[in-house]
Parts: structure tokens; sequence; C-alpha cells
């Protein structure tokens, strides 16, 4: 067996499986959760109809570079989105099985396990960063997020001798599980220590497309561009269409950016077996060139955190995020209760599912910036929603104060 997984730590929802395992809710509650980041809004007709129209496809065997229609549409999306020039296609743009994938598969790609390589990952992240660092045989270095500087990592805080070891940086923004959009002043910053030390960023946006500001989430790409490395040399960014397009079973995303990186990513797919069906692809285009449907979906959740949020700041510390769909709450000054243990008491006694904060991150530079924390996902219907914060509230208001 390969000894580098005894390097993984169960991931969160085992965790929370484990934690409740033992815990009967409340039978005066149907359940609720808001544990999982999974988008439980309709999936658009027209994405079902597309993907039931080329069922023709499942006879053919797929390329793993797409096909040119898709990886164009993708191409003009870009350029449409971000306001970039013409992007290369052919070059620039890789379709892929979902951003989680290929988030874990780049780092296998760029990788050189031979020389102690550091993986640097914010803190808290999502899990597949640093699992994806030990299995390439390097090993994650963590900074944490900062809630005075909008749950941003201070970069600036990590020590030369660490960047001279950093092959791979993955950077979450919109964050997970913070909602926090890095700023062009951040992204300068980035790109000048990638280009002083030479290592790949890697930028995980799948949540670019909510967000509850006028002014849509900067893009990596599009920070690039606005600051003249038209090039986007060093720089792969990952979306999807799973929160986007409601379309989680569908497993579908790219990567876009260095070509020259994507080159050799292309080829390790292709050994790894990473194509997408052709009935996918065929949906994905469809999904890609429309909008009216992911502004639909946005104004739900703008409309529901609209509601949610506010009456949660009656009994906890929470704030609307810059974008994603979660809440990251701070609970230990409602009253003297963990994270994990709030977590487990509001499922017993209110059956409402939440994820506390503290799996979602790791003890590092003397603390887990995720402790006494919870995530929650606002991924259902808003009356939904609704019901499980004025359970929340109840709860909270139960707890005997600090």
């Amino acid at each position: 067996m390969n000894p580098l997984l005894n390097l993984l730590q169960p991931y969160p929802f085992e965790k929370l499986r484990l934690l409740l395992a033992n815990t009967r809710p409340s039978d005066d509650y149907k359940p609720i959760s808001l544990g999982i980041g999974e988008p439980r809004h309709p999936t658009p007709a027209f994405i079902r109809e597309t993907l039931a129209a080329n069922l023709d496809g499942l006879a053919t065997y797929p390329t793993t570079i797409g096909s040119e229609a898709l990886r164009a549409t993708i191409a003009g999306w870009l350029e449409r989105r971000y306001g970039l020039p013409k992007v290369d296609a052919a070059k620039q743009v890789l379709p892929v099985n979902g951003s989680r994938e290929a988030l874990f598969a780049l780092a296998q790609t760029v990788i050189d396990s031979r020389a102690e390589a550091l993986v640097i990952c914010p803190n808290p992240f999502y899990q597949i960063y640093e699992g994806a660092a030990y299995l390439a045989g390097a090993r994650p270095w963590f900074v944490n997020s900062d809630p005075e500087r909008n749950f941003a990592p201070d970069y600036a805080s990590v020590p030369d001798e660490v960047w001279q070891r950093v092959q791979l940086l993955y950077v979450s923004s919109p964050g997970n599980p913070t909602g926090a959009v890095l700023s062009i002043k951040e992204w300068q910053q980035l790109f000048d220590l990638s280009e002083r030390y030479g290592f790949v960023i890697a930028s995980d946006e799948c949540y670019s497309e909510i967000y509850f500001k006028k002014d849509p989430p900067l893009g990596a790409l599009e920070a690039a561009h606005r600051l003249g490395r038209t090039d986007f040399a060093r720089l792969v960014v990952f979306s999807s269409l799973s929160k986007r397009s409601n379309v989680p079973g569908m497993r579908s995303g790219f990567v876009a950016g260095d070509a020259a990186i994507l080159a050799k990513f292309l080829l390790y797919r292709t050994y790894h077996g990473g194509a997408m069906s052709p009935s996918v692809q065929a949906a994905s285009s469809a999904a890609w060139n429309d909008e009216k449907h992911v502004e639909e979906n946005r104004a739900k959740y703008i409309a529901k955190f609209a509601q949610v949020t506010p009456l949660l700041q009656e009994v906890m510390d929470v704030e609307l995020p810059d974008a994603g769909f979660y809440l990251w709450a701070k609970v230990d000054q409602i009253a003297d209760i963990t994270d994990v243990e709030f977590a487990r008491r509001l499922y017993a006694e209110y059956n409402v599912t939440v994820l506390p904060g503290s799996y979602l991150a790791r003890e590092a530079h003397g603390q887990n910036p995720g402790r006494n924390r919870i995530r929650m996902a606002l991924v259902a219907e808003v009356d939904e929603c609704m019901e499980a914060a004025r359970r929340i509230v109840e709860f909270t208001a139960r707890l005997p104060a600090r």
C-alpha cells in the first residue's frame, strides 16, 4: 500500500458522522442539514434537456482534451466574465470532471517530490489541497486566515526559507468556508512571490458566480491581465458548473491559464483517464453559454442571505460574506462552548446539522483558525434555511451566557 495514504486525515464529513453517530436527534423537529455544501436549487430544465438530447455521445470514447466546441465556449465565457483578451482555447483551456479532481491532479503534475517540496494552503481550507500535497510527495504549509484582514491569509508572515521550498500555492477565492475574495493588491503580492520563487498558483474559483455585491468577484486571470501578466505564467485557475448551474452530479468544470503547465497537465490526464463524456460536454456548453439561469440562481441566494443573516446576527458573530453560500459564524462569544459541542448539541436538541469549523482547519502556528466557529451551508430553499435559523436562535438563547 502507498504509505503516503497514512498521512491523510478523515474527511470533515466523516468526522461529523462520527461526532453525531451516538446522538439521537429530537423527535420534535424534522431534520435540516446545513452541513454539506451541495447545491439544492433545481437544475435548469434546458441543461437536463441538452444532456438527454445528446445521449448518442455515450457510444463514443471521449478525448481528454475535450471538444473544440466546449473549449471555445469556455474561452468565450472567460473573455466575457473577466474582460480578458482572446483566450487560446486550444492551449489555455482544458475541460475537467469537476474542479475537485483537477485540484488534486494538478499537484501530481507540478510537484517534484525529490526536492522536499512544500505546498502552501490557506487555513481553514478545502481538504483536497492537503491530500493532494501529501500524495504528490510534498508537505502542506498552512497560512492562517485573519479575521482582521477579511479572512485573507497573511502571506507576508511566511518565512523566506519556506518560500524557497514552495512548489505550489493553493488559493481559494471566493474562499471556502469564509467567502472572502482576494483584492488586486493581494494578487499582486502573490504574483510577485511566484515570480521570485518560481512556484505555481492554483486558484480555486468554484464559488465565483454566487456573490452579494454589485461587482462580481475578481478572478485570478482577470487580476493577472489587469497587472500586465498576459501570458498567465505559473497560474492555473479552476472553475465549475456545480454551484453556478446547480449540477454537482454532472461533474463538469475547467482549468485555464499557463499553456505550458496545461500541456503537461493534459499529458498527465491522458494517462490518468480524466475524459469528460460527450453528453456532459454538450450540456456544459449550453450552461456556460447562458447567464440568465445564473442570475436567477444568484438572486435566490441574495434573497436568502438577506433574510437569514440578520436573524442569526441577533445571537452570534456572523457577517454577510463577499461570496459563496456559507456563513462562517463565531460561537464562543455566545457561551462557554466549543464549535464541536455546539454542533453536537444543536443536532441533538433541534435536529439541525452544521459543520464544526475546527474540522476544516489544522493546528498551525499555535492555533486552529477554525476553532469555535461553525460553517453553515445555506443551500436549501429559503423556507428551510429560515426554519434552521430560527432553531439556532432558540438554541443559542438557551445557552448560559459567558
